[in-house]
């Protein structure tokens, strides 16, 4: 029963990343995440869409992930995989996201978008049925050539956002700041609603242990 709940608060929070990805998308002009520039550059370049660039990645990704270390390497890491992208063209075919006016709101929309990505990244972390592919392959190079994560992260962002920019992805104002907004925000949902459902986890099998025991 509690997998469900864990499963569910999973969706629940790809949803809300996925959605904080497109309404920063159609921000663009102001700068969105590395990994997303990338996304952009690509489909801008070679057609397809932002979402099959993001499922392509992740998939080379979690490949590579395989070979290094397959304990980063869950269910729901596949569906991480392949849901964002899923979710992220959907979003942006319904288009009924706020879209850009060139005025001062639209720093306080993309701030909006770097918030729910936030939340969204902590959500479904937090469920704990497996890493995203991104992080799996950052933690496997991190374990491999025993350097610390947040360098690992850096060069790698680094990396992508360079060829990002060489390929004309949109770099600006916000691309510098992402994580700074994005990263405190993910780390506090993430402890906070993890512990949250390790509790309740905890709780519900005391109490069929109860169960079980009075049924005795």
């Amino acid at each position: 029963m509690f997998k469900s709940i864990r499963w569910g608060v999973f969706f629940i929070g790809l949803m809300l990343f996925s959605m904080g990805i497109s309404i920063a998308i159609n921000m663009q002009h102001l700068g969105i995440h590395p990994w997303d520039v990338l996304n952009v550059a690509l489909y801008e370049k070679l057609g397809l869409s932002i979402g099959s660039w993001a499922i392509i990645i992740s998939v080379m990704l979690i490949i590579v992930s395989w070979f290094l270390d397959k304990s980063y390497i869950r269910l729901g890491t596949f569906l991480n995989g392949i849901l964002v992208g899923v979710f992220v063209d959907i979003f942006l075919f319904l288009d009924f996201l706020p879209h850009a006016s060139n005025s001062w709101m639209d720093v306080l929309i993309i701030i909006l978008g770097i918030v729910l990505m936030g939340i969204g990244g902590g959500v479904y972390n937090a469920a704990g049925v497996g890493s995203g592919p991104r992080d799996g392959f950052m933690l496997s190079i991190s374990d491999k050539l025993g350097a610390s994560i947040g360098k690992i992260r850096i060069i790698t962002e680094c990396l992508v956002l360079l060829i990002g920019l060489l390929l004309g992805g949109p770099v600006f104002f916000f691309t510098f700041i992402f994580t700074f907004i994005q990263s405190p925000i993910f780390q506090f949902m993430y402890k906070l609603l993890g512990s949250h459902l390790n509790k309740m986890e905890t709780s519900l099998g005391e109490k069929a242990l109860q169960k079980r025991g009075a049924g005795l």
